[in-house]
């Protein structure tokens, strides 16, 4: 069953990149600024950032690394998490009309918002790759690993929005509860700040958080210049995690589908 469900995932790949296109024109679509709004803003709160701490408290290097870079390195990778999680669990919601539709494939919704995410993620990380040269850090072959953990971040969210796509359909508190664990994750997440200065027998318990492979990731990718395999208990632990909430997704999704239209 779980088989055949990703393989009907993958034969769409095409029909999904489109419906994704159109969402993300969609979403700005009666703006002046258009789907300009979907880069402006976040930039805005990068430079918001820079300034504060950069010019305003003068913060120190992290690790004797640029404060700023340190900071958006974690914060860029955290946006894409974010906004993928509370978008896709509306998508059902937000497209009821098409879930009444018997030829269309529901599990899809959850993937073009994230894959409509997707274009916005690009953009920034060729703007993190810009902030670096401004700093005078060159390209590093390290950086080729954004591609993998750009991937990690599909897999995890994916299978979190299916079960939220599907249980909001039916709780509607569903979507106020992801973004009060999205405001806790935040700040269990070491984005503002460095795991070193966490006591000891409580990093543990950060490192269970799935974000936190992914945050630290992205450093090593343009930060710290670490491998992923440089982790090996990490990474077994996240691909376990994200895999085992990928089926249960599935499984879920599936046995919710049924009865979308009903609730609608």
């Amino acid at each position: 069953m779980i088989v055949a469900f990703m393989k009907n995932m993958l034969s769409q790949q095409r029909f999904i990149l489109n419906l994704a296109k159109k969402d993300f024109k969609t979403k700005y679509m009666g703006s002046y600024l258009g789907t300009f709004w979907a880069f402006l803003l976040p930039v805005v709160q990068i430079l918001i950032f820079w300034f504060v701490f950069q010019v305003g408290f003068k913060s120190m290097p992290v690790d004797n690394f640029p404060f700023i870079l340190w900071l958006s390195s974690a914060m860029i990778p955290w946006f894409f998490i974010s906004d993928c999680i509370q978008n896709s669990t509306n998508s059902i919601v937000d497209n009821s009309y098409l879930v009444k539709k018997v030829v269309f494939r529901v599990g899809v919704l959850p993937l073009i918002k994230i894959y409509s995410a997707i274009f916005v993620h690009l953009f920034f990380i060729f703007f993190i790759f810009i902030m670096f040269l401004i700093y005078g850090y060159m390209p590093s072959i390290y950086n080729l690993q954004v591609l993998y953990y750009m991937f990690g971040i599909i897999v995890l969210v994916l299978g979190i929005s299916w079960i939220t796509s599907a249980l909001v359909v039916f709780f509607k508190d569903t979507g106020q509860i992801v973004a009060m664990f999205l405001q806790i994750g935040f700040w269990l997440t070491p984005i503002f700040y460095s795991l070193n200065i966490v006591p000891e027998k409580f990093r543990v318990f950060l490192k269970l958080n799935p974000a936190f492979y992914l945050i630290e990731g992205y450093r090593d990718t343009f930060v710290y210049h670490k491998w992923f395999w440089e982790h090996p208990y990490l990474t077994i632990y996240f691909w376990t995690v994200s895999l085992l909430l990928m089926v249960i997704g599935i499984f879920v999704f599936k046995r919710l589908r049924p009865h979308f239209a009903d609730v609608l």
